[in-house]
Formats: C-alpha cells, structure tokens, sequence
C-alpha cells in the first residue's frame, strides 16, 4: 500500500489529481442495459428520466460473438444520449478476459470525459485496483481528462469477501462495492441456484412443543447473503466508499425483491442492481427514506437542539445517538429531494 502522504498523488504525469472523497450522489438504482442492443439503446432517454444510475453492460449476460458490438453500442450510447442528471457507468469484462484491455482503452479514449464509474466484475483482492487505478491513470493522462474515473468493484468471490477490507480501501478512485451473489455462490461452493435473495432450505427451525411433539414445526427462512452484506457494509463505511446490493434474479416477484432490497437498505446499502425496468420502481421506493420516518427525524432533530442532551418526544427517549441516525435519514432525503420535487413536497422540505 502506498504511504498517506503518496495516496491521493495521480498515478501518471499529466492525470488528474484523485477525489479525497466519493461524490454522494443518487444510485438507488444501477439499472443494467445491453449496449449491443439498439432498440434498447433507443430508449435509453427516457430510461434516464427514470433512472439514477444507467450501466451499460459489457460482460455476464453479452455472448461472446457480441462483445465487440455492446463495446462499440456502449460508445454510440454514450456519445448520442442525453443522460441530464443520470450517472453513466459500464460493467467491463473481467480483468483475465480477452476483452478487458479493448474495453478501457477504447471508453476512455472515446466517452472517458462522460463516464462516471468503471465497475470492475470478479476483484479478488487490492493487488487488482492498483492495476486499473495506474492503467486508468495512463489512459487519463493520455486522453486530457479532466477529472479521474471512479472504480466500483464487485464481490464474486470467496477471496474478494477475504480481502474486502483492502479492496474498499486500495484507491481513491474506488467508488463502492456490490455483492455478485450468483459467482459467489459458484466461488463457496453453495448449493443454490438463485440469484440472490433467501432460500427455502435455510431456515430455522422452531423448538418442538413439548406438549404435542409429533405437531408441525414452523421453519423461518434465512438470508444466505446477511453475513457477506454486512461485512460488505462496514468495509464501505470504514473507507467512505457505497455499498449496493447486487441483482436479484426472478424478476417476476417483485414481493421478494422489494423485500431483499429493504433489507439491504436498512443494513445501510444506498441502492441495488435493476435488471428490468419493473425493478427500476422498486429502487426508487425502497432506497428513498419512508416519508414518515423522514418527518419524524425532522421533528427530533428540531426538538434536540444542539444535539447533546436528551428529550423525550412522544414517550420516547432520544439522545445524542438517535439524533445522529435522523441526520443520516434526513441527509439522505435531502439529497434525494433536490431533484425530485414530488419527493420534496413529500417530505416537507417545501413548507421550510
């Protein structure tokens, strides 16, 4: 690892100088799309009406025999479109794969000054940012961009949950983290086929009832993925990057996913994977704080004063601690706020 005093020194002449902190902004959704699509690269304008986050897809999910056209439809997109206040990213092909280097070298060359985020699939370990964060460095330098790329990388691997630390904290470029449940459970060896989401064979099983032990136990179904988000979290947290959840696959239950994506918000993500547009809605709903926590945060806030001390509101006692947690969830609905006047009007931002 570099020294602190080395860490935020652009890593080639002429590159420019890295972020010292991650620009907070909208990503309830990624919403994933298929370059080598054209229909789909139609819509991509009225997608980004909608949408916080556009990723343009290079790897899972794009044929071998069309890599080369999602490439080049990603910088059509890229080029042609009119993203306004929605981010762009792309998803590059694994660092081992014959695409990868055609793949950054060609984006930044071409669309480098109207990409937000490279997100990297597969990183095992630190040892894989340093290589993108100086090979981004050089294309950077090389091209006259003016502000650096930012990294995401995603956990598909056992080893990536072993080093997720160093990950997160390998590079200023490093944007956030996204849990890949479906190569992580091909990497652990998990016997599951899901995309992510709980299971119906991991479960808890109730006590028997002593007084009738032949009756039915109930089972209560686990998540498989709460210990590897939460590890995920607090990496992200300690070195100030985002965490996100990744895809959840069946689209058809939107109950599921809406659920899994709670859970995630309330572990601390601020957002998740769509794959199709009726995931894009979920997002939004669920990522954004519930109206009614926001005003009552508010309230706390207001009545706490300076902060320090403790009050009881309503019969509830609220402190120096909980008044932090309402500034996290007002923070959050403020920013959410400035673009969407529906939201603001909601969380009586406008009456202030």
């Amino acid at each position: 690892m570099r020294s602190p005093r080395h860490f935020f020194e652009p890593l080639a002449v002429g590159a420019p100088t890295p972020l010292r902190e991650v620009p907070f902004r909208p990503s309830r959704m990624i919403h994933f799309f298929d370059p080598s699509n054209a229909k789909m690269r139609a819509k991509l304008s009225a997608l980004a009406e909608t949408c916080d986050v556009l990723l343009g897809n290079l790897e899972d999910a794009v044929a071998s025999d069309k890599k080369l056209e999602a490439r080049e439809g990603f910088i059509q997109a890229a080029q042609e479109t009119d993203f306004g206040r929605c981010q762009l990213w792309t998803r590059v092909n694994s660092l081992d794969s014959p695409w990868f280097l055609d793949d950054v070298e060609r984006i930044v060359a071409e669309v480098g000054d109207r990409l937000d985020v490279l997100m990297i699939p597969k990183v095992e370990g630190p040892w894989d940012i340093h290589f993108v964060d100086r090979l981004l460095a050089l294309l950077e330098a090389r091209h006259g961009l003016k502000k650096p790329i930012l990294v995401h990388a995603i956990l598909e691997t056992a080893l990536g949950v072993a080093n997720v630390e160093e990950i997160a904290g390998a590079s200023p470029r490093m944007q956030g983290l996204s849990l890949g449940p479906a190569d992580l459970a091909a990497s652990r060896r998990m016997k599951t086929t899901r995309v992510g989401g709980g299971h119906p064979g991991y479960v808890v099983r109730a006590d028997p009832n002593p007084e009738a032990p032949e009756a039915a136990r109930p089972g209560y179904q686990q998540d498989l993925w709460h210990y590897t988000l939460a590890r995920m979290v607090d990496a992200c947290v300690a070195n100030g990057i985002l965490p996100y959840y990744g895809p959840f696959g069946d689209i058809r239950d939107t109950v599921a996913c809406e659920d899994q994506f709670r859970n995630a918000f309330l572990m601390g993500c601020v957002g998740a994977w769509s794959l199709h547009p009726v995931q894009i809605g979920i997002a939004r709903k669920v990522f954004s704080p519930p109206v009614d926590e926001v005003r009552w945060a508010r309230r706390v806030i207001a009545e706490m004063g300076d902060g320090t001390g403790a009050v009881m509101i309503d019969g509830k006692m609220q402190d120096d601690a909980t008044v932090k947690q309402c500034r996290v969830m007002v923070g959050l609905a403020s920013m959410l706020a400035e673009g969407d006047p529906e939201l603001s009007a909601a969380y009586g931002f406008d009456a202030d």
